[in-house]
């Protein structure tokens, strides 16, 4: 039995060291240089681990220079997570366990994107939910959260509503408009959001335009000029500074430049079009805005809906990269609008792979940002798009986020809380209202009012409404005509500024007849105010074929007429509107364009305590014959009122 055993033994040896010899004469060695003696059986190669983090790393080190926190973080980072990055998802289509699982690398509110109850601490609470998941992720890269701040923080109940820039364009005052930006930034700053989706630097062509409002004149100069006040009074001298925030030079580019009836986007007419001209035509005129932008320390910039001669701004490679990142030296990253890219193409992987590669670095996803991510990793997988794009994309973003500090300040300060809408803000919207007015006409010296006037008739249902003297953009995409926000509506400014013997009688409809004289009669005012114009609007369903005063209007100044000594009338619009046959009708007539919620500033210059100095930065035309600007231009009987108009009274 020993014997058999023994033997068995040898047998086994010999097959372990065949077996091992087998393996040995096999294996061929990648170099001359000797295999080495192995000492024991290697175990199999297990898959590459997530990069760890050491105790400090360098992209954490806010001493460190940022383009090597920017490289070191980029270089820990999966494909995955520089995916999330390129991504910003509207807050009302993801839950904060979104941005924990995808990475992302942004939030918006969009118009009227505001918590259920509107308020700053619950804009507060919800910011600060999805930066604290984006704070539990691996790397611990913060969100940046965007808003339209385009007149204020308008989505903000109670926030300062500003005149819109049509209005600011009247003030061709650049101090101005740096100071309205330093406080927009204060009051964002409150609700922890640093990154605002302004200023519009639209050069517009025609008044047609449902976006009109939000750009500061036809003129390239003066929205050059006030375009860049705004954005350094945005940005400050550091974006690092606690109270700056980001802004986004938009839309790029001549997006006020697009041609009527080209638009395919919903029943728009203009808005979202295309804009037909040369290149020297969009360098000379539409193009000096953003040169002055960038070299102002833009770091944020977003593509415009509309087209180039047929090819969509989001697919245009040779505006977004060559032009804009290249010979322009643009060092931080660009936005698309609101499912911008998705009108590249029928095909959403397509319009996909053009954007990224014209240039987009983050896409404004409204609704799924997982079809977007999907359709970013297949992409990259099948080599439509290159991880050197990609790296472009996302080095561009984390630049941007190390120098608005937001690795360091990713939640605001409660304290800060009070400066919404704070006195000092409502006095230099005031201010801004007060420059902003243009005097079209002034008969009869109806202007200034005298406060101690006995009797001050005031119609228009405009004259009791914060809504409709902000417009849209204004707690709602929209904006609604109603008091939606706390602010002082002209009536309320006319009641609080005239002496305590003059009586204010107001009436929507003008109908005055119960207002009875001494005799038992009728009254006649010294002096009525009339207040007409658009209801709010946004984007393209704000754009009109027709600009002319609605015969609602001119019903009412008729009525008001027979029944005052004096009229005045006060015009909301968000543009300059057909008024030639009605100026007769009044004998002062005044462009208020969309003041904001600070409706003293009216009073204070119609009551004369600070004169008109307001100057139109839009030719107003006699008719819609001269619309557009080229028509007003090769227009032989020229403006009603010309660039640069207003009387001083």
């Amino acid at each position: 039995m020993k014997k058999i055993t023994h033997f068995l033994s040898l047998i086994l040896m010999l097959m372990i060291l065949s077996a091992c010899a087998s393996k040995t004469s096999t294996a061929t060695p990648l170099t001359n240089t000797p295999e080495p003696t192995l000492t024991h059986t290697p175990e199999p190669v297990a898959p590459t681990p997530e990069p760890t983090l050491e105790t400090h790393p360098i992209y954490l080190d806010p001493e460190a220079p940022v383009e090597a926190r920017v490289e070191d973080l980029l270089a820990r980072m999966t494909l995955e997570e520089k995916l999330g990055q390129m991504t910003l998802i509207e807050k009302n289509s993801v839950q904060p366990k979104g941005v924990t699982e995808y990475f992302l690398g942004g939030i918006l509110s969009g118009g009227g994107g505001s918590p259920e109850s509107n308020n700053v601490s619950h804009w507060v609470e919800m910011v600060n939910s999805f930066q604290q998941a984006a704070l539990e992720t691996r790397l611990k890269i913060p969100i940046i959260y965007g808003v339209d701040a385009v007149h204020g923080h308008g989505n903000l109940k109670g926030a300062t509503i500003f005149p819109h820039n049509v209005g600011l364009g009247a003030t061709h005052d650049a101090d101005l408009l740096t100071r309205i930006g330093q406080a927009t930034a204060e009051e964002m700053a409150a609700t922890g959001i640093w990154w605002n989706y302004a200023p519009v630097l639209a050069v517009v062509q025609d008044i047609r335009w449902g976006r009109t409002y939000e750009a500061y004149s036809e003129n390239t100069e003066v929205v050059t000029t006030l375009g860049t006040a705004y954005l350094q009074g945005l940005q400050g001298t550091s974006l690092a500074e606690p109270f700056t925030v980001l802004a986004t030079p938009k839309h790029f580019i001549g997006d006020g430049g697009t041609t009527w009836g080209t638009s395919t986007t919903n029943n728009y007419q203009i808005d979202q079009g295309d804009m037909q001209v040369d290149e020297t035509t969009l360098r000379t005129l539409f193009l000096p805005p953003y040169q002055a932008a960038v070299d102002a320390g833009a770091m944020s910039l977003m593509a415009s809906y509309s087209s180039w001669n047929g090819t969509k701004m989001h697919a245009q490679g040779p505006l977004l990269t060559d032009l804009f990142k290249g010979e322009l030296g643009f060092q931080g990253f660009v936005v698309s609008d609101w499912a911008g890219i998705d009108q590249i193409d029928a095909d959403f992987y397509t319009s996909v792979v053009i954007s990224i590669n014209a240039g987009v670095d983050m896409n404004m996803v409204p609704y799924d940002h997982v079809m977007f991510i999907n359709a970013l990793t297949k992409a990259v997988e099948q080599g439509d798009i290159s991880l050197a794009r990609i790296d472009d994309a996302v080095r561009r973003i984390l630049r941007t986020k190390f120098m608005l500090g937001l690795f360091e300040r990713p939640f605001p300060d409660p304290a800060w809380e009070s400066l919404v809408g704070s006195a000092d803000h409502r006095v230099l919207g005031q201010e801004a209202v007060r420059k902003s007015l243009v005097l079209l006409q002034n008969e009869n010296a109806a202007l200034p009012i005298a406060k101690d006037t006995p009797l001050i008739f005031i119609a228009g249902e405009y004259a009791d409404n914060i809504g409709a003297q902000c417009g849209g953009w204004t707690i709602e995409w929209q904006g609604v005509a109603a008091n939606i926000t706390p602010g002082t509506t002209i009536l309320e400014a006319f009641e609080a500024t005239v002496s305590a013997g003059t009586t204010v009688q107001y009436n929507r409809f003008g109908r005055f007849e119960n207002v009875l004289d001494e005799n038992n009669q009728p009254a006649i005012a010294e002096v009525g105010i009339v207040v007409v114009g658009e209801a709010p609007y946004a984007e393209g369903q704000g754009d009109r074929a027709d600009l002319a005063l609605s015969e609602k209007d001119i019903a009412l100044i008729t009525q008001v007429r027979p029944q005052v000594n004096k009229l005045v009338v006060i015009l909301l619009s968000g543009r300059p509107l057909i008024i030639t046959e009605q100026l007769p009708l009044a004998d002062a007539w005044v462009a208020a364009w969309l003041p904001g919620t600070e409706g003293q500033g009216i009073a204070d210059v119609l009551f004369g305590d600070y004169p008109f100095t307001g100057k139109l930065a839009f030719s107003w035309p006699r008719s819609m014959e001269q619309v557009p600007l080229s028509a007003l231009q090769a227009s032989a009987e020229g403006a009603l009122f010309p660039f640069g108009f207003g009387l001083e009274e």
